[in-house]
């Protein structure tokens, strides 16, 4: 446990003073993600700023240090029953609290639990004129204004370094099984959707390789009781099935020879026929699809499933990897960049080439 924060805002201060573009970086386990770090930047490192500064189990609050690694935060909330709802997937034991927020990094149960941004009750950021700023608060009546807190999520560092976080924390579900039955592509959708409307304790739903998954859990009696009125089979492991899913470790997405596209979609919209594997997710909102091509070539499926696609994983990541957007949006974001990062010190073209 550490308070790195006076050595975070004079490496600041310096790459501003010298004109110095800096790449954010905490455990290093998300590199993968956005378009290729700037080779030239200096590296500026949250990993030494770690630890709990506060948690209140009773208020179903916590809040960390940036660089603390999820499995220590999981660890100290186990202890109390208590969890992350929003299931952050681990990439290595280095993974970090900074970076699931910055990366917008949720588990299988984010429809029903929420996001990472959901979760947001406030945090502490350092801007690129070296000022340590507080947004948001450690309940939610505080968090008014501008939501400047839940903007960090899926920003990829560019708008400052997150210092701290407050977060939400729930209880650990009483029972969980999974239901799981062969079912073809064609016919999930409706099905997983048809689930997800029932007022049952059903918190996963995905499907891969033929077969359909769904999770549930709560109290016992509730679980108990939706099993045996829906159709499947119990999985032995399912614990461990989702564990896999949330980390993405499943053997769908397993090897970089093959880009990892992500498509953001409607969840009762067809899946776009496209040539390649599926593995469907979140009752249809999240579409993984692994192929080859063109972020061009499969913008204009995502948008005729009402949703975006981004490249996850792989592929080329010296061009745009996130959906293509409209100028109005982008004018938006280049003077939100100016007003946090006014020389733009922070990530430079990682999120976007023009950003």
């Amino acid at each position: 446990m550490a308070d790195n924060f006076q050595q975070l805002k004079e490496q600041v201060l310096q790459a501003r003073d010298s004109g110095q573009k800096l790449n954010i970086v905490g455990g290093g386990t998300k590199a993968f993600m956005g378009r290729e770090s700037d080779p030239d930047a200096g590296t500026l490192s949250v990993a030494e700023h770690t630890g709990i500064v506060d948690y209140h189990p009773v208020e179903l609050v916590l809040t960390v240090r940036a660089g603390t690694p999820l499995s220590e935060i999981e660890a100290t909330l186990a202890e109390q029953g208590q969890c992350l709802h929003f299931e952050p997937p681990h990439f290595g034991t280095a993974s970090t609290i900074g970076g699931t927020l910055a990366c917008n990094l949720s588990g299988p149960g984010r429809p029903w639990a929420g996001s990472v941004r959901d979760q947001v009750l406030g945090i502490r950021l350092l801007n690129g004129k070296g000022e340590h700023l507080r947004f948001g608060g450690q309940v939610m009546k505080n968090v008014a204004g501008y939501d400047v807190s839940r903007l960090q999520a899926g920003a990829l560092g560019t708008l400052g370094v997150i210092t701290e976080i407050s977060l939400k924390v729930m209880p650990k579900p009483a029972a969980s099984l999974t239901l799981v039955q062969d079912m073809g592509m064609d016919e999930v959708i409706h099905y997983m959707n048809r689930r997800a409307a029932e007022s049952k304790p059903i918190t996963a739903a995905c499907w891969v390789d033929g077969k359909a998954y769904l999770r549930l859990s709560g109290a016992k009696s509730g679980v108990e009781a939706t099993a045996e009125k829906w159709s499947g089979e119990v999985m032995e492991q399912g614990d461990r099935f989702w564990q896999q899913v949330q980390d993405i470790q499943h053997e769908f997405f397993a090897g970089n020879d093959v880009p990892l596209w992500r498509f953001s979609v409607g969840s009762t919209a067809a899946t776009p026929a496209l040539e390649g594997n599926w593995f469907i997710d979140w009752a249809g909102s999240q579409r993984w699809f692994r192929a080859a091509g063109e972020l061009s070539d499969l913008e204009p499926a995502a948008r005729a499933a009402g949703g975006q696609v981004s490249l996850f994983r792989g592929g080329d990541r010296t061009g745009e990897v996130m959906h293509h957007q409209p100028e109005a949006l982008k004018g938006i974001q280049r003077r939100i960049k100016n007003a946090f990062d006014p020389d733009s010190i922070f990530n430079p073209g990682r999120l976007y080439s023009w950003l």
